[in-house]
């Protein structure tokens, strides 16, 4: 046998999860879906994370903008729901201000939070203009996600409250993924919905013409509150937020059948 048809030894090929262009494939897509679930999970276990107040709302926002000052209230709301947070002592990370990450309305409320001395999370989405996170987000409590459905399903995962802030596209798709989950009962533990700044929710949708044509019942009205400052806000969170504490540990969606609030 010549040295040329002497036979070679062919490299091992890597493990499949050791493989990027695997992963990265069309094959590969379940598992990268996969990770978007299982890592946070993982992280919040270990940091003992349980329970979140999820702060929506534009991130183009600047403070010379018509809208800017809820910037300012954004944080000091922030603030105030993490400073009391930090007061109540439990061995549990409770109600964690999680905003989307990014500029604007999430990060003066990552902002705030960081100010009061408590952890914050932010969940990032790559996005073509290329969202960068914001410095005010706890280390190790930032992530980044490429699927938006497993992004809001780690909003609602957690959340034991919702302040949605003036916003566009996104923070109402948010804001409706929410409402809609509370109205057929997918989330079936006490959820607080706060619409802050009610001279621009009533412009931007009117709820009450969707009850009128029959669109929701009268009693999903109920499902969120206008507020106007950070005080009143914060009086309501934490009043409603102390009545819940002893809820059972969130879970994404119900195993029963919830009962009949009224067609959709």
């Amino acid at each position: 046998m010549t040295e040329a048809e002497t036979p070679s030894e062919n490299p091992a090929p890597p493990l499949a999860y050791h493989n990027d262009v695997f992963l990265d494939s069309e094959e590969g897509r379940p598992i990268r879906i996969l990770s978007e679930y299982l890592q946070p999970l993982e992280v919040f276990r270990r940091r003992r994370v349980h329970d979140t107040i999820v702060f929506f709302g534009s991130a183009r926002l600047e403070e010379s903008d018509a809208l800017g000052p809820y910037l300012a209230e954004a944080r000091e709301l922030a603030r105030l729901i993490t400073a009391w947070s930090e007061g109540l002592g439990s061995p549990k990370h409770r109600f964690v201000v999680c905003t989307g990450g990014g500029g604007g309305i999430m990060e003066a409320a990552n902002r705030g939070a960081a100010e009061a001395g408590g952890r914050t999370i932010g969940l990032n989405i790559g996005l073509p203009h290329e969202q960068r996170p914001n410095s005010y987000i706890t280390p190790g409590l930032c992530f980044q996600f490429h699927y938006f459905f497993m992004r809001k399903l780690w909003f609602s995962h957690m959340a034991r409250a919702l302040v949605a802030f003036p916003g566009g596209f996104g923070t109402l798709d948010e804001l409706f993924e929410f409402l809609t989950l509370l109205q057929t009962g997918k989330i079936d533990r006490p959820m607080i919905v706060l619409l802050y700044g009610s001279s621009y929710w009533n412009e931007i949708v009117n709820f009450k013409a969707l009850a009128r044509h029959g669109m929701i019942a009268e009693a999903d009205l109920d499902l969120f509150h206008l507020v106007d400052s950070p005080t009143d806000a914060f009086e309501i969170l934490k009043q409603k937020l102390v009545t819940g504490m002893d809820a059972k540990t969130p879970a994404i969606a119900s195993s029963t059948i919830p009962p009949e609030r009224g067609r959709m």
